[in-house]
């Protein structure tokens, strides 16, 4: 169902990989990592939040697995504070359950945005659409693979920063 669906979306878009699927839960950052063999940061953590522009769509931000969200950084690039998508909001608006959600096929609305904290690497590890599933993707394809509206900076805890976003990396 979700994996077939994210084959589909990326062979459309001329990609000829593989899948990784996994007999147990890959749904955390740590249990993907541990997967598929590499550091936690490659893992590419898509986490959907309620659109400020339209409180009925998901906005998806892709983030490096050591990153995370920071309110303030996000409010002044999408106009809104964060709010994070709960229980059945994430497959209604996703497409994909918990653990599962992936920047690939979304539902019709749905606005990616891929996080700088991913540009340090060559190849990430995003879900592709179960909590046992990944696909390994160059960095320099991800956009377009995932229809991706735009790269922003709306995280922290990947430069070594500490909690003030203004702080110099």
């Amino acid at each position: 169902m979700g994996v077939a669906r994210v084959r589909e979306h990326l062979i459309g878009r001329g990609w000829d990989g593989e899948i990784l699927e996994f007999a147990e839960s890959s749904a955390t950052v740590e249990l993907a990592a541990e997967k598929v063999g590499t550091e936690p940061a490659r893992i590419a953590k898509t986490l959907g939040f309620s659109d400020p522009e339209a409180a009925d769509r998901a906005l998806l931000v892709v983030v490096a697995g050591d990153a995370k969200v920071n309110g303030g950084l996000f409010k002044r690039r999408f106009g809104g504070k964060p709010r994070m998508l709960q229980g059945d909001e994430v497959p209604e608006l996703t497409g994909y359950p918990i653990g599962g959600v992936c920047p690939f096929a979304n539902p019709a609305g749905t606005r990616v945005f891929l996080d700088e904290s991913l540009r340090r690497f060559e190849t990430v590890f995003p879900a592709a659409g179960t909590s046992t599933s990944a696909v390994e993707l160059p960095i320099e394809r991800l956009a377009s693979l995932a229809g991706a509206e735009d790269w922003v900076d709306v995280s922290v805890g990947w430069r070594g920063e500490g909690a003030d976003p203004g702080a110099p990396a």
